[in-house]
This record gives C-alpha cells, structure tokens and sequence, in this order.
C-alpha cells in the first residue's frame, strides 16, 4: 500500500475513533461498556498515529497520539498517557517544534507526578535540544538543561547530572552570564577530581572558569582569578601569563601554541577573542 493509501486508511480509523469516543458518552454507552469503547479508541488512534508515521505526515500522527494519550489519562492510565505524549512529541519534531514542547511538557507532569524524575529529566533534554536547534531559544534551553540536572541530582544520578550542567556553562558563558558560567563549571570540576578517569575533564573545567573569570576581571574589576592554581598546561599557563602582562602580541603567540596541541572549538576561539579584546590597545582577532 502506498502513503496515501495508508494516509487514507488511518483518517478512517480515526472517524471510528471518534464515533467510538462520543457513544461511549452518551447515557445508553455509558450503561453499556463505555470505558471499552474508550478503549477501542485509544488502540484506534495509536493504529492511525502509526499509519500516519508511514505516510510522513507528521502533524496528523501528532495529533492521533495526543488523542490517545488524552483518553489514556480519561482512563486512569497515566503510563499509557504519558507515553503517547511522548509520542505525539517525537512526531511533531518533524513537523511542529512547539507542539513537540507541548506535547513533551504534558508527558513530564504525568512523570513527575509519578514520581520518575529521571524520565522527566531524560524529557527536559529533549525539549532543550528543540530550543537549541529547532527554535534557537536559548535561555529556555538553560531552563530546561537546569530542570534536568536539578532531577538527577535528585535521583543520584551526579554524572548526568553534571552533563547537563556543562551545558548550562557552556551556555551561560556565551550569553556573557560569567559568574553562573564560574561557579558551573567550578562546581563540576570539584565534583569529578575524586575521580581517577575524570582528573583531566576536571582540569579542562577548571581552564574554562578561568577563562570566564578574566573577562569578569576586566568588565567588573572585583573577581579574583585562581588560573595559575587550577591550570597546569603549559600553553594554558602561557594565555594566562600573556594577559596578566597584558601583552596582545604574546596573547596571540600563546593561542596559536594551545591550538596546535589542543585545537580550538567555537566555545573556545569566542572566548578567547573576548579575552583578548580586554587587553589593552587590542584590535580582537587572534591573528
């Protein structure tokens, strides 16, 4: 069968469904299996939401699921609930970010009032992710980034807890949120120093609080660095070195010796452009 064929097929099972739901509402359904023929409807919509799927017709699947879940939750079947707004949220990435947002936000009420925190938490993800890719709004992305880590922090899941948190650094330091980026990212660090495989990942956090703390120095003047302590590379000591002096052309040099060890990402080159625009007399390219 072709994609409109199954196209076709599910719009018919959905007007079943439908029927379904309003003679399960009236008096003579109600006396006679009314919460069967809800339940025949909710296998109808879950049966077209997937035909739907078949057919790449996103928003129509979407909206099949979230029928599905609506009467799930009529029926006292929260986990069925949940799971078709999970759904209906999957399907409407494609097609509808916003309504994915929704869908997924309606999905956490029903886990968290469950008590599955850590699934609520894997959800916030999720919907961080849209924000970030989808909708490009990034301080509703921190938000949910937050909302997770706060959830496996609850459920003592620190690692992935922590993953998030990086996020919420990465983040805050790019919208120029520096203290919040500091104390992240410091905070992370100090969490995974016990940690014999995570010595390194803690070190390269403590450099990126570093790198906060310098463009903190020179727009507030009150934050006292502690690079020298937390950085022990050599070509990372250098870039400190080089801008205590306040001496652009060492600046430069030192970049170029950190990137050929350890190349450079975007988080890192917007950074240090800033950095190097606090120096005095600086142009602001690395160059």
């Amino acid at each position: 069968m072709d994609n409109s064929g199954k196209e076709k097929e599910a719009m018919q099972l959905m007007a079943e469904a439908d029927k379904k739901v309003k003679a399960s509402g009236s008096f003579l359904g109600g006396m006679f299996g009314g919460n069967h023929k809800v339940e025949d409807a909710c296998e109808m919509y879950a049966r077209a939401a997937n035909m739907f799927k078949m057919a790449k017709n996103w928003s129509a699947a979407g909206n099949a699921f979230c029928q599905a879940a609506r009467l799930h939750m009529q029926l006292q079947n929260k986990l069925d609930s949940a799971t078709s707004f999970v759904d209906a949220g999957n399907a409407y990435k494609k097609a509808d970010p916003q309504e994915a947002i929704n869908c997924l936000n309606q999905a956490i009420d029903i886990y968290t009032d469950m008590g599955r925190f850590t699934i609520a938490a894997k959800h916030h993800i999720t919907i961080a992710e849209v924000y970030e890719s989808e909708l490009v709004d990034i301080e509703k992305a921190i938000a949910h980034y937050e909302q997770a880590a706060d959830y496996y922090k609850g459920e003592e899941s620190n690692s992935s807890a922590n993953k998030c948190l990086l996020k919420v650094g990465h983040y805050s330091a790019q919208l120029e949120q520096y203290p919040k980026a500091i104390e992240i990212y410091e905070q992370v660090a100090m969490s995974t120093m016990d940690n014999p495989l995570l010595k390194y990942n803690a070190k390269e956090y403590f450099f990126k609080a570093s790198l906060c703390h310098f463009i903190v120095d020179e727009l507030n003047a009150k934050v006292t660095h502690t690079a020298s302590q937390t950085v022990t590379d050599t070509d990372a000591c250098k870039l400190l070195e080089a801008h205590e002096e306040q001496n652009s052309e060492a600046f430069t040099e030192a970049v170029k010796d950190f990137d050929s060890v350890s190349r450079l990402d975007q988080w890192l080159t917007t950074m240090l452009l800033r950095i190097k625009k606090t120096i005095q007399g600086d142009a602001g390219d690395l160059k």
